[in-house]
């Protein structure tokens, strides 16, 4: 007598199972890619939020006004800047230009009517000050007060223009930040 085993390979599963078993796996792959683009998201908040800043990557303006010589006294009657150093060597037979390499230093301008912050410290004196004022310039420093500081009459060029504000279809902003 012959048994007959219970799973056969001529057997075919019912319809029911088949579509059960389906939308088992549609659900499942779709849950499982859902997943993963969640998590994907949150991987690129995270990165993007936990940059470091320092002050080797300087990335706001927030960096550079925390580097500023007398950062509390450049931000009440100023602004930090960041000051570039480099010297232009022109020769004349031949004609060449020759520049340094231009060196970053963090810095503050003072607005015109607070430069009695610096007569009063004995840094720059009257006739330094009726000179600047008669051109119509501001000071600017590097290095803190206390110290030895880097005291300059800088002029302030107005025809230097920001080309990422002065774009076809762009309104420009007023001068209102004038020293």
């Amino acid at each position: 007598m012959k048994r007959k085993s219970r799973y056969s390979y001529s057997d075919s599963p019912s319809p029911k199972n088949s579509s059960s078993n389906s939308s088992f796996f549609n659900y499942t792959n779709l849950a499982i890619c859902g997943g993963i683009f969640l998590l994907g998201i949150g991987l690129g908040i995270g990165f993007s939020s936990g940059q470091s800043i320092t002050t080797a990557n300087v990335a706001s303006r927030e960096i550079i006004d925390r580097s500023a010589p007398n950062p509390e006294l450049c931000a009440q009657y100023g602004a930090s800047a960041i000051v570039t150093d480099m010297r232009v060597f022109i020769t004349f037979n031949p004609f060449n230009v020759y520049v340094t390499q231009p060196s970053m230093i963090p810095g503050c301008v003072l607005r015109r009517n607070n430069w009695s912050i610096l007569e009063q410290q004995g840094l720059v004196s009257s006739d330094q000050v009726r000179d600047c004022k008669n051109r119509l310039n501001t000071f600017g420093f590097t290095g803190p007060l206390e110290g030895s500081p880097d005291i300059s009459c800088i002029y302030q060029n107005d025809s230097a223009e920001n080309l990422f504000l002065n774009r076809p279809g762009s309104v420009n902003p007023k001068e209102t930040d004038s020293f």
